[in-house]
C-alpha cells in the first residue's frame, strides 16, 4: 500500500532522512522504532507532504504522493495522529471531531454518522462532547486526536508517539483500541518510543539510526536480535 523507497530529507543545512526504504502492506500494522532525533517524525511528515523529500520517492496504492499538497493525501486516504496534543483547545469535542472531517464537509449526512462511529469506539468522547477540548484529560485527548484522524475516512492511518504522556494502564487501552482498529482492516504504521509494546502488537518493524535505515524485519525477529534488545529494548 505505502512505499518509500531511497528518501531523504534535511531541514536547511541538517540532513534529517538519508536513503530511507520502507513498506507498509494493506491491513498490516507496521513499527518505526528509533531514538530521540533519528528521524522517525520526519518520515511521517515526508509522507503526509509537511516536510518536502529532496531525494527518493513515496508512492501510495501505486500513485507516487511526494510533492502533493497534504489536502490532496488526505483526500487519497493518509490520516495522521502527530505528536502531542494538537487539539483545538477552546472548541468544543464534537467540533474537533467534525474538523478532522473537514475534506469530506460536503457529504453532511456521511460526517454525522463517521461521529457516531467515533463514539462507537471512544464512548468518553460522546460523554464530553459539548466539553472544550482543553478540559480532557491527556488519554481523553489523545483519544481525540485519534478519532479526529479517523474522521478523515483514512486507508492508512500513521500515528506518532501515541503513549507520549500517558500512565501505563492508559497506554495498554490505547494499543489495545490500535490493536483493534488494525484487526477492523485499518493500515496503520506507528512511531513509538515504548519499542517493546510496539513490536508487540505489529507484524513488522523498522528502527532508524541517524535518519538511516539500521534494522528491519518481522517484529519477533527483532524482539529476538541481540543488537536490537541490547540497543532499544533494554535487556
Amino acid at each position: 500500500m505505502l512505499k518509500l523507497e531511497g528518501v531523504s530529507a534535511s531541514y536547511g543545512a541538517v540532513q534529517a532522512l538519508e536513503g530511507v526504504s520502507l513498506e507498509v502492506p494493506a491491513g498490516k500494522l507496521v513499527c518505526l522504532l528509533g531514538a530521540n532525533g533519528a528521524g522517525k517524525s520526519t518520515t511521517l511528515n515526508c509522507i503526509c507532504g509537511v516536510v518536502p523529500v529532496r531525494a527518493g520517492s513515496i508512492t501510495f496504492e501505486g500513485v507516487r504522493i511526494d510533492g502533493r499538497r497534504i489536502e490532496s493525501i488526505v483526500r487519497g486516504g493518509i490520516a495522521q495522529v502527530p505528536e502531542g496534543r494538537e487539539i483545538y483547545p477552546e472548541m468544543s469535542v464534537a467540533d474537533n471531531l467534525l474538523l478532522g472531517g473537514w475534506v469530506h464537509r460536503r457529504d453532511r449526512r456521511q460526517l454525522g454518522r463517521d461521529q457516531d462511529r467515533i463514539y462507537e469506539i471512544f464512548p468518553r468522547l460522546k460523554e464530553r462532547a459539548q466539553q472544550h477540548a482543553g478540559t480532557l484529560s491527556g488519554g481523553e485527548q489523545q483519544m481525540l486526536m485519534i478519532g479526529r484522524a479517523l474522521m478523515a475516512r483514512p486507508k492508512l492511518l500513521l500515528m506518532d508517539e501515541p503513549s507520549l504522556g500517558l500512565s501505563p494502564v492508559l497506554v495498554e487501552k490505547l494499543f489495545e483500541i490500535i490493536r483493534q482498529l488494525n484487526e477492523a482492516g485499518l493500515t496503520i504504521l506507528i512511531v513509538e518510543q515504548n519499542a517493546q509494546l510496539a513490536l508487540r502488537v505489529s507484524e513488522y518493524g523498522y528502527i532508524l539510526e541517524n535518519g538511516e535505515m539500521a534494522f528491519e524485519g518481522p517484529s519477533r525477529e527483532l524482539q529476538s536480535n541481540a543488537k536490537v534488545r541490547e540497543a532499544y529494548l533494554g535487556t
